[in-house]
């Protein structure tokens, strides 16, 4: 069990950011193994792996343009549809 507010390690702004994701309190259980001490090591491995992705800031995505190949290759493919439309159109329709 780690208290987020009470620990000293923490700063302010990341004491904010793991309260918002995890809450006040990270508990972590472990009964996998036989031995407490094996269990012990294992919770902590837990704990340590929640506080991290906590703590974790994502990246920004960083918005981006499509290149002129993808562009024309796009408007080629709309020529192509209508070529297509227009021939399935009846004769003097135009």
């Amino acid at each position: 069990m780690f208290d987020v507010e009470a620990s000293a390690s923490l700063s302010e702004a990341q004491k904010r950011r793991v309260v918002a994701k995890a809450g006040t309190v990270l508990r972590a259980i472990a009964q996998d193994e036989r031995s407490q001490l094996r269990n012990r090591e294992l919770a902590v491995d837990r704990l340590v792996e929640k506080l991290r992705t906590a703590l974790a800031v994502p990246r920004r995505r960083v918005p981006t343009t499509p290149g002129a190949a993808a562009r024309e290759r796009r408007l080629e493919g709309k020529r192509q549809r209508a070529r297509t439309k227009r021939l399935r159109r009846p004769p003097g329709d135009e």
